[in-house]
């Protein structure tokens, strides 16, 4: 009895110290963890309650920054979050289908693989900065590619001041975030397809399946768990987008193309309100990890 005592005792003892050798190793990338994701949502978190300037000391008002964002209509925080929405539409419906079906096709083993999927994958490694650039001489007016393109099939009729225009300065916006971001959900669905067991495709096509049979009923089900992934990128990135609105419109015209993160700006360095400022940090994570969750739910009905 003592000596099954004992060896217990010592088994215990070895599971400690592994415990202990394990929560050593793992303690840097906790602590970095902690001090670059965990503290900063916090402190945002407890700045969300206050009315400050971000130079004197702040007044506690509670949640009233948050009634104040979703009722004061000078903010346009609502504005800011249905341009998002829509730039997250376009992405989930126009976006990932091309992305998807340019997977497709290259994983079936095309011509020049390579080739095209670096071409395809450029844009994602150009700054976004330098895109936006390129994009506004597109866009210019009296110079721009896309109006000299008009002029030249004879449809002058139709040139436009693109993102100078409330009508078109949201579309303006859409069209290069849309065409920079296929090659990147393209990538990662690609891996995905090339992956799939080529004995899989065969007996399919044995069977009698097309082509496109075979990457509807077989790959598609197979990678759609990188799908899933592809999805929340595009749907958290969206809510998340800054670089281009910026580059393009500044949020104009009128805020007609104000995203959260434009807003978070303003308030933070035009209105000199911190408080607030750190109230639509802390509703972008929210949302974010709220359509993370949602959507990973989606697919797991699918699933079922």
């Amino acid at each position: 009895m003592e000596k099954e005592k004992n060896v217990e005792r010592e088994r215990r003892k070895k599971e400690l110290k592994k415990a202990f050798a394990i929560f050593i190793f793992l303690l840097p990338g906790l602590l970095l963890f902690i001090s670059i994701l965990i503290a900063p949502i916090a402190v945002s978190v407890y700045r969300s309650l206050y009315d400050w300037n971000g130079f004197s000391e702040g007044t506690f008002i509670g949640f009233n920054n948050y009634i104040e964002l979703f009722t004061n209509g000078s903010i346009k925080f609502m504005t800011s979050l249905k341009n998002s929405l829509i730039l997250a539409f376009f992405s989930v419906f126009v976006q990932l289908p091309f992305a998807l079906l340019l997977a497709l096709l290259l994983g079936r083993g095309a011509r020049r693989e390579r080739t095209f999927l670096s071409i395809f994958f450029m844009p994602v490694l150009i700054s976004t900065v330098v895109i936006g650039q390129l994009w506004l001489k597109i866009y210019n007016p009296d110079y721009g590619l896309l109006n000299r393109f008009l002029d030249a099939i004879n449809m002058g009729n139709l040139k436009h001041v693109w993102v100078g225009d409330v009508k078109t300065a949201l579309g303006s916006i859409i069209v290069p975030t849309v065409w920079q971001y296929i090659g990147y959900h393209m990538l990662l669905m690609y891996a995905g397809v090339k992956g799939v067991s080529i004995d899989l495709r065969e007996a399919a096509m044995l069977d009698g399946a097309t082509k496109w049979q075979v990457d509807r009923y077989v790959v598609i089900p197979i990678i759609k768990p990188i799908i899933r992934v592809s999805v929340i990128f595009a749907v958290t990135g969206s809510l998340k987008t800054y670089d281009l609105v910026r580059i393009l419109t500044e949020g104009g015209p009128f805020q007609s193309t104000e995203v959260p993160s434009t807003l978070l700006e303003n308030m933070l360095f035009l209105r000199n309100r911190y408080g607030m400022g750190s109230t639509i940090s802390v509703m972008l994570i929210i949302l974010c990890f709220a359509f993370a969750l949602l959507i990973t739910a989606a697919f797991k009905e699918k699933d079922d």
